[in-house]
This record gives structure tokens, C-alpha cells and sequence, in this order.
């Protein structure tokens, strides 16, 4: 085999792994974002659809000073499928992503997830969600932005529900189970109540690492009194 067959070859072979790179960046980028505002599109219309026709929950009751136990999800979530919609005005006023039931790959690809083993929306205990940093939609690729007194406000379309952030995100391990336990003592707080815990991947292009966000449930109020005041600054 001559040299210069040898090296046309190899060229050949640079331009086609070349092209395969190009094309998989391509699909990491943009592809999955495509997908996933459709996706994501598409069950915020199926769970307003859903709303539209009538309620889909009594509204949960309002904080006492006399901590809930924790409760536990209700059977209304089904795996894989949207109800309710989360937004974070820290992220931008066109920030809104669903919330479904699970954390399986194919849900994350289209939304939230509600860690399935975690307290209900508005619930005693600690309502659990991850989401994506990068890829299918980046949802939280501003994460590091959250800082304390932020809101995170969610609908079941009956109830709002306004939580505020109470720390800086934290740092941790995948393996690290317990910030999402009913009382996540890695936060602060020291007895039961009405938690949210938002997780995604750290560093932003990476999974080595978890980010962590807590906050306690602060208000709520049904959907009939219009928008929250965090939903309208």
C-alpha cells in the first residue's frame, strides 16, 4: 500500500469522525432543545385542557403554625404523565416547564420530574423535582442563579402555590439521597413542614456533581384569584 493511499485513508477517515462529531454536538445542542419545547409544549396544552374541563384536586389547605406530617403522593400522579406547572420568575418571565410524575429519562425528556417517592404539591413533607441543566430544553441551566427569597411558584390548576428559596444552591454527590428526605436537615431546617427540593447536574455539562435548591411552602391561593404577586412583578 502506498503512502499516499495510506494517507488519503486516514484523511478520509479524520473528515467522517470529523462529521460525526459536528453532527452529535448538532443533536446535543439544538436537536434535543427542539424536542423538548415540543414536548414540554404539549403537556402544559394537555394539562390546561385537563384544567379547563373541570378540577383536578381540592386546593391544599392553607400553612398553620402546627407542622403537617409528611403525606404522601396521591394517586392522581401517574408515572410519566403531567400535573402541574412550575415557574421561576428568577429565570425570566417566559420560564414555565411542566411537572410530571417520575424521574425516568423518557420523563425528564419532557418536562420536570416529581421524585415519585417524595410528598405531594403543597403536601406535609418534602415535593422533590429534578430537571435538566443542559440538554432537552436546559430548564435549569440558571440554577446557580437562585438565591434566597426567590420564588418558585406551581399550579395544579386549582391552587397556586408560591415556595420561597431559603439558601444558595448546594453542592453534593449523586449519591447523596438524604436533601431529599421529608425533613432535608442539610438545609436548615429541623423539623417537619411543607418543602420543595429542586436537583439538577453539576458542572453544567457534566453529572460528576448534584445542585441542590431547598425551600418552604409561603402562600397559596386558589386559581380563581388570578396570579400570585410573584407572577406579577
Amino acid at each position: 500500500m502506498s503512502v499516499r493511499l495510506i494517507v488519503r485513508t486516514f484523511s478520509e477517515l479524520c473528515i467522517t469522525v470529523g462529521t460525526l462529531i459536528v453532527l452529535f454536538v448538532v443533536y446535543v445542542l439544538f436537536w434535543t432543545g427542539i424536542k423538548a419545547g415540543s414536548a414540554t409544549d404539549g403537556q402544559i396544552d394537555k394539562l390546561q385542557e385537563e384544567w379547563s374541563q373541570g378540577p383536578v384536586a381540592a386546593p391544599a389547605p392553607e400553612p398553620t403554625a402546627t407542622p403537617p406530617a409528611p403525606d404522601p403522593a396521591p394517586e392522581a400522579y401517574r408515572d410519566g404523565k403531567p400535573f402541574a406547572v412550575m415557574y421561576i420568575p428568577r429565570f425570566g418571565g417566559r420560564w414555565d416547564w411542566p411537572v410530571l410524575e417520575g424521574t425516568k429519562v423518557r420523563t425528564l425528556q419532557k418536562g420536570l420530574g416529581h421524585y415519585s417517592s417524595t410528598a405531594a404539591l403543597g403536601g406535609g413533607g418534602n415535593f422533590s423535582v429534578a430537571g435538566h441543566r443542559r440538554t432537552y430544553g436546559d430548564p435549569f441551566k440558571d440554577f446557580p442563579k437562585l438565591r434566597p427569597g426567590d420564588a418558585v411558584v406551581l399550579t395544579d390548576g386549582t391552587t397556586w402555590f408560591t415556595y420561597r428559596i431559603d439558601k444558595k444552591p448546594y453542592r453534593t454527590v449523586p449519591g447523596d439521597v438524604g436533601v431529599i428526605d421529608p425533613v432535608p436537615r442539610k438545609s436548615g431546617f429541623d423539623g417537619p413542614g411543607r418543602y420543595l427540593t429542586l436537583t439538577t447536574c453539576d458542572p453544567e455539562w457534566g453529572s460528576s456533581h448534584r445542585l441542590i435548591a431547598w425551600a418552604h411552602l409561603d402562600a397559596t391561593q386558589p386559581v380563581t384569584d388570578g396570579k400570585p404577586e410573584a407572577l406579577r412583578s
